[in-house]
Formats: C-alpha cells, sequence, structure tokens
C-alpha cells in the first residue's frame, strides 16, 4: 500500500463519520486551543517587558537610587531605603565628564512626578510630568509628532517650556496646533514646543498623558532635596560592559564604599529587568503551560478510545483486506496515518480559534498578545505526535487480527 492510498482511506473514513471525527477531535481542538491561548499570553507579557518596560535606550542602563534587587522582598527594600543615598546632580555631573574619555558615551537624568495642566477653562488631572535634561530624548529614542523637544539652552536657563504627549495635545488642541501655546504646569505657565509620537499603553494605563520639561526648572519649582535617575550610554554595544563597571567605579568612589561594602545605588539594565520577570513569573509560566497540556493528554486518550472502537467496528474489512494480500504493516500503516490526520486537523482547528480568542483578547482589553509561529508548528507537531501515539495500540490490535476469523466476525 502506497502512503497515498493510507491517506486516501483515512480522510474517507473520517469523512464517513462525521459527527464521530467531530466529537472526537473536540479532545484535540480544545487542548491545542488552551496551550495556545496560554502562550499566547506569555509571549505578549514577555513581548510587552522587552519593548515598552525593559528598553531604557539604545545601548543604555540607568543609575538610581534602588536595584532591582532592593525590590525582591520588603525587607529587602527596607534595609535598602536606610542603606541607599540619593542620586543627585552632583552625580550627573562627574559622570558627565567621563563621557567620551572612556566606555560612557553620553549621561542624562530625568526625575517623574504628577502634575495638573490647565489650558483655558479645561484641566487634565494625573499628568506624568517628567523632568528631563535636554538629551534624554535621543537617549530613549523619542520620536517627535511635532516641533521639537528643549534644547541644552532652555535647560540651561531654566526657561518655562514644555513637550506635551498626545493624550494632552488631543485634550487641549483638538483641531489646531500645539506649538505656541500656552498650558499651565500646577499655576505655572508653560509655553509647547512639541508633541511626542504616540505610544500607546502599558496594560491599560496610557504612555502618552505626559508633560515634559526641563530638569533645572523642575528642580526650581519643586525643590532639589530629591533623587534622580541618571540614563547612560555606551559609545558602542561592545563597550556596553565597560560602561557600566565605569559608572558602577565613579558612584563607590564619590560614595566611599570600601571592597567589601556593597554598593548603595542601583544600576538597571534591560538584562537586570528581564531576569526580574523570568524569576516571578518563569515558573508560572512553565506550570500554566504545563497544566494546560493536560488536555492534550486527554484529547489523545479520546482518539485512542475511538480508534478502538473503529478497529472493532472494521473487522470484517480488515479481514477481507488481509485475504486480497494486505500486509501487516499495510493495516498498521492505514489506521496510525488515521488516527494522526485526525490529531493534525484538530490542531490546526484549535491553531485558528486559539488566534481569534488572542485578536479578540488584544482588541478588547489591554492584555498584551502575541503568537509566535514556533509556537503554532510545535502546537502542530505535537498534537500530530499524540495522534501518532495514540493509534500505536489500535493500529498493531487491526494488525494482529487473525484473516480468517476477521472475515467471520459480525
Amino acid at each position: 500500500m502506497h502512503f497515498s492510498e493510507a491517506i486516501k482511506l483515512a480522510v474517507e473514513s473520517i469523512w464517513g463519520h462525521k459527527l464521530r471525527s467531530f466529537l472526537t477531535l473536540l479532545g484535540v481542538i480544545f487542548g491545542v486551543a488552551t496551550v495556545i491561548v496560554v502562550v499566547s499570553l506569555i509571549e505578549g507579557f514577555n513581548k510587552y517587558v522587552d519593548e515598552k518596560i525593559a528598553n531604557i535606550g539604545t545601548n543604555a542602563f540607568s543609575v538610581q537610587k534602588f536595584s532591582i534587587e532592593d525590590f525582591s522582598s520588603l525587607d529587602a527594600y527596607d534595609k535598602a531605603r536606610r542603606r541607599n543615598k540619593d542620586v543627585v546632580m552632583d552625580d550627573l555631573a562627574v559622570l558627565r565628564m567621563r563621557a567620551g574619555s572612556g566606555a560612557i558615551k553620553e549621561v542624562g537624568a530625568q526625575e517623574q512626578d504628577q502634575c495638573e495642566l490647565k489650558y483655558g477653562t479645561q484641566s487634565l488631572i494625573g499628568v506624568s510630568l517628567l523632568a528631563q535634561t535636554a538629551n534624554v530624548i535621543e537617549i530613549q529614542n523619542k520620536e517627535i509628532a511635532e516641533g521639537r523637544s528643549f534644547t541644552l539652552a532652555d535647560e540651561t536657563a531654566a526657561r518655562l517650556v514644555c513637550f506635551i504627549g498626545q493624550d494632552v495635545a488631543d485634550k487641549f488642541f483638538p483641531t489646531s496646533s500645539a506649538i505656541g501655546q500656552k498650558i499651565k504646569v500646577d499655576g505655572r505657565p508653560f509655553e509647547v514646543l512639541g508633541v511626542a509620537k504616540a505610544l500607546g499603553s502599558v496594560f491599560g494605563q496610557s504612555r502618552d498623558k505626559f508633560v515634559t520639561i526641563p530638569m533645572t526648572t523642575f528642580l526650581n519649582m519643586y525643590g532639589s532635596r530629591r533623587s534622580i535617575q541618571l540614563l547612560v550610554t555606551s559609545t558602542s554595544a561592545a563597550t556596553y560592559d565597560d560602561a557600566i563597571d565605569e559608572a558602577r567605579v565613579v558612584m563607590r568612589t564619590r560614595r566611599k564604599l570600601q571592597p567589601n561594602e556593597a554598593d548603595n545605588f542601583g544600576i538597571i539594565t534591560p538584562s537586570a529587568v528581564n531576569n526580574l520577570r523570568e524569576k516571578i513569573f518563569g515558573t508560572i509560566q512553565f506550570v500554566a503551560v504545563g497544566v494546560t497540556s493536560i488536555a492534550l493528554v486527554v484529547g489523545g486518550i479520546v482518539i485512542m478510545n475511538i480508534m478502538l472502537v473503529s478497529v472493532t467496528e472494521r473487522t470484517k474489512e480488515i479481514g477481507i483486506r488481509k485475504s486480497l494480500g494486505a500486509r501487516r504493516r499495510d493495516i498498521l500503516r492505514q489506521f496510525l496515518v488515521e488516527s494522526t490526520i485526525q490529531a493534525l486537523v484538530g490542531g490546526a482547528t484549535g491553531v485558528s480559534i486559539a488566534w481569534g480568542l488572542s485578536k479578540l483578547v488584544s482588541t478588547f482589553t489591554p492584555i498584551p498578545t502575541a503568537l509566535p509561529m514556533l509556537a503554532v508548528a510545535v502546537a502542530l507537531l505535537v498534537s500530530g505526535g499524540v495522534g501518532l501515539i495514540a493509534g500505536v495500540y489500535p493500529a498493531w490490535r487491526a494488525a494482529s487480527l487473525d484473516p480468517i476469523k476477521a472475515m467471520r466476525a459480525d
């Protein structure tokens, strides 16, 4: 028997019992769909963290009061809160002196708070107030939709100028340009220099509801007794680790730390954020995929059960085929192909359903999803493997039937 003939016989058998085949496939369909949806949510979350949370900038890292490890527990945070010192503008100045002479290329600073914006009779509360040095927009690779950001001259003179997010522009200037307009930031008038390109949202929270002002202006308005975040870039990807080491040495020297003393500041890198994510969610992701995979095992058991019933029903057919010259391996191949095709069809249907559910979730909720092609290929391979394994015993049983006894069966 040629393989193509085995496929033809399998398709005819499946098509001849549509309802039973459909019910048989339900286990595999739901199993694959469940696993793919879970994988899609996990991959979407990971991609979200990589692109929108861990992405500090090209070859960039941050120096701040707390490290990633300081947030590992309440006890660790409490100890760090008492031990760590504020990162201040003097730290920025010293690190900037090292820029260009070693692995460090550029250093900027930023701080964040909340504020209220007003334009005429309209107001917007709960707006993120970002205080930044002029070079941070380049470090973070922010794109400008209209106008410009503030310059070093604006920063040096502590001018009342700002750069706003798309949500603020849509609220105050829905039909006109925001450039040159005056808005009030906590009661003080600021001239709008530019509008940032829309960034979207993170877990339902808009990233475009912000106003950015020069760091010097911010410190004059709200005081300098606060810890800031420094953003540092390396000269290239190859010197990234060297730049981190250089920044660490500078900070430790400024704080007069002994070699055996731990850092009393934090250096945050994208890899550190991703490691924290893996530490928190890695086990949960593994367990989630493992638990949902049980549905695939159940689907395989259903296929095996139906194939055993099919062997019993087709005993006489098997006897006739053997008496006409069908070999044992031909019968074995026929039933293995049939069980595998059923599982593959179920797997493909499950993937399609999962893709649709993922699209609905990402469209109507803030939950991110992503469906990698590797996951689709693995799902089809696993579902086909489940069908193949589930069909082994029924196929072996069919191939082992005595042709004379099989032809006498009712």
